[in-house]
């Protein structure tokens, strides 16, 4: 059975989704937030769905939260800060045993949609804001988030890339913000941020499995119901299609694989009608083992370790992420660039082509596998003109021709090229 997407709108900017399967014996709701991202005020929301998902004002800490989490059957909860184009995202979400598995017939999603509305709208306050050791807790964890991204060379490397190419864009900023920017947050700030994130964020919530989202739905309507709802920030992500002059950069670091990545605007982005004929490209070109990338500059020529394309809709752009030997940089760079060229140009079979559409469908047809997977697919379509199921894309990407291929590729142009430079000597 295919899982059905229904929508609700429960007040300005916020939005009741439904993801109806049965193939699942779990559920999940989950409540995110969209916010401009914001060099000022970026740490701060980055820190909240942390601090919210540490304790209310029914459950006053951690331990006490988890026994009731236990209790529901051994229900998780969570909290994540993601980014969209130009858009920072905070959730917290539950997942928990389907209703038709409790042993006395309870409903659990009803008992896991108030506790989220507690987490969300009544936190544990004390002397009217976040309680400081709650805050320096997960400003601890958050620096040590940060960090962990700074040790993965390879994640490095690519926040690096986009941070130079898109340096005059909110995109540029990093989703967590500067280290030095959480270190500096007062419970104030965070408890001011929640405030704002209440009244002016874009709000999906999304509920998925086969619980009782109508129960769901009126249990958040009452919630929102006592928020005063001011104008909702503006979401929109600047998308840049031409390249005045490409960008280069290197730093150098005691490491044994360099890390190259490029950065390319494709020109497409959102819902333009392109948009799937480019994820067609970028896929031929890098994002299969089939892509020429993986024949060509990695197997075939050995000049990487690792060599892929990825592309962000949301932003338009694609990257290019590879680890090389020093003495292999400009060498793969050349042959990233000239594999490019051959798509451009056309240089490709009917085989290449088929190959990469199973691969690319295959990869749409996955994603119901998981509850988690049908959110973040559902959720990356909140700012297109309209909601499109797995299988429509699908159909969408078995339309694409070759010529639709080559003329995406051909509106591909290079910004940025960085490399993590190491030293070969390191072990």
């Amino acid at each position: 059975m295919k899982s059905s997407f229904s929508r609700f709108e429960i007040d300005n900017g916020i939005n009741f989704n439904v993801i109806k399967d049965q193939r699942f014996k779990t559920g999940r709701i989950s409540v995110t937030s969209f916010l401009p991202l914001d060099s000022e005020n970026v740490s701060a929301y980055a820190i909240l769905p942390f601090v919210l998902s540490h304790s209310c004002r029914k459950y006053p800490d951690f331990t006490s939260l988890n026994k009731k989490l236990a209790d529901l059957y051994g229900a998780s909860l969570f909290a994540d800060v993601g980014k969209i184009g130009d858009i920072q995202t905070l959730t917290v979400s539950v997942s928990f045993l389907d209703d038709r598995y409790a042993f006395s017939g309870e409903s659990l999603s009803s008992q896991l949609t108030q506790l989220l509305c507690d987490i969300i709208f009544d936190p544990m306050i004390e002397n009217g804001t976040f309680k400081e050791e709650n805050v320096e807790q997960e400003k601890r964890q958050l620096v040590e988030l940060i960090d962990s991204e700074y040790n993965d060379k390879r994640v490095l490397a690519k926040i690096r890339c986009e941070q130079i190419m898109c340096e005059k864009e909110k995109f540029g900023i990093s989703r967590f913000g500067e280290k030095t920017q959480v270190l500096r947050l007062t419970p104030d700030d965070v408890f001011e941020a929640w405030k704002r994130v209440l009244r002016t964020a874009k709000i999906e919530i999304m509920m998925l499995g086969d619980a009782d989202n109508e129960s769901a739905l009126e249990v958040f309507k009452k919630a929102f119901s006592k928020i005063k709802r001011e104008k909702v920030l503006n979401c929109d992500t600047q998308i840049i299609k031409d390249v005045d002059n490409i960008k280069e950069k290197s730093d150098e670091m005691d490491i044994s694989q360099s890390k190259l990545v490029m950065g390319f605007r494709t020109g497409v982005a959102l819902m333009d009608p392109e948009v799937i004929a480019t994820r067609v490209a970028v896929s031929l070109f890098g994002a299969t083992p089939q892509s020429k990338l993986f024949l060509n500059v990695r197997e075939k020529l050995s000049l990487c370790y690792y060599c892929s394309a990825g592309y962000d809709r949301s932003k338009g752009i694609m990257l290019v992420q590879s680890g090389v030997e020093r003495k292999n940089i400009d060498k793969a760079k050349k042959e990233i660039l000239n594999q490019l060229e051959e798509i451009k140009k056309g240089n490709f079979t009917d085989a290449e082509l088929d190959n990469t559409k199973k691969s690319l469908t295959n990869s749409y047809r996955t994603i119901g596998d998981f509850l988690s997977g049908l959110e973040s697919f559902y959720l990356s379509q909140v700012f297109d003109k309209e909601f499109l199921s797995p299988e429509q894309f699908v159909e969408d990407v078995n339309k694409v021709t070759k010529e639709q291929v080559i003329k995406s590729a051909n509106m591909i142009k290079l910004d940025t090229i960085y490399a993590l430079v190491g030293n070969e000597e390191v072990s």
